[in-house]
């Protein structure tokens, strides 16, 4: 009876366990043998058979006109089952956490509340960038520090770009004129204007979607960030947005 409950643990139903557990201590058996050990009825013994055996747990021999007779495989491929379930949970949580800000728009449209989530550390401040490629926007707005996503974050910078470049999601981009990392690139779709650092020396990074706004700061110590998603606050953040942004065209233009 412990070695069935550490097979269900494992991952297998309990009828599976059963046929499983009774193939390792009776070796190779008939199904209609295997039936009457366990207790499964017959017409469930196939299925189940049929279900281990496409896990690799179960061998069926035996040729046409022959009454088949099933054995098992050895126990370590449990252990690779659940490696491989352990592989997919993992890629399934990427693809939940990748749409999650899709997802939880529609459910803020319903109740009519912003969501706002923190984030804390690399793995955190990506999910937020992540999110905000994910959102279905179109463009990406950004007030930019000098530098600091670059030094904080330089394995995945290229990545970010490569990946809204292909979602054809254009970004401007306000930032201080010693901000090295910014410059205009047709290529990258990006459109840049610089106030000189004196007037603007911003130590944040501040991103708007069409709903979503996202507030990073990257201290050495407690790197944080604040997404909120929220269609009237992405619309105001917007309009400041646009407000500098055209205040700054005329110094943009003389700085060329």
């Amino acid at each position: 009876m412990q070695e069935e409950n550490i097979l269900i643990q494992a991952g297998l139903s309990e009828e599976q366990a059963l046929a499983y557990q009774s193939l390792l201590d009776k070796g190779p058996q008939k199904a209609s043998d295997l039936a009457k050990w366990t207790g499964i009825k017959r017409g469930l013994i196939y299925k189940v058979l049929e279900q281990l055996e496409s896990m690799g747990l179960v061998s069926k021999q035996g040729g046409p006109g022959t009454v088949a007779t099933f054995s098992p495989s050895h126990p370590s491929l449990l252990l690779s089952n659940i490696e491989k379930k352990e592989k997919e949970i993992a890629l399934n949580k990427e693809m939940l956490m990748s749409s999650i800000g899709a997802l939880a728009s529609k459910y803020n449209l319903i109740i009519g509340k912003p969501n706002v989530q923190f984030f804390e550390g690399k793995e955190g401040i990506i999910k937020i960038y992540e999110q905000a490629l994910n959102s279905d926007t179109k463009s990406i707005d950004s007030f930019e520090d000098k530098g600091e996503m670059s030094a904080f974050i330089p394995e995945y910078i290229s990545k970010f770009i490569e990946k809204r470049v292909q979602l054809g999601i254009k970004n401007r981009v306000i930032a201080p004129s010693n901000n090295p990392i910014n410059e205009n690139s047709e290529k990258e779709l990006r459109e840049t204007r610089f106030i000189p650092d004196k007037l603007f020396s911003f130590t944040m990074d501040i991103k708007i979607t069409d709903r979503l706004v996202s507030m990073i700061t990257f201290q050495k110590d407690q790197p944080i960030g604040i997404l909120i998603d929220n269609q009237e606050i992405a619309s105001n953040f917007g309009k400041l947005f646009n407000l500098v942004w055209e205040l700054t065209k005329k110094t943009s233009s003389s700085d060329d």
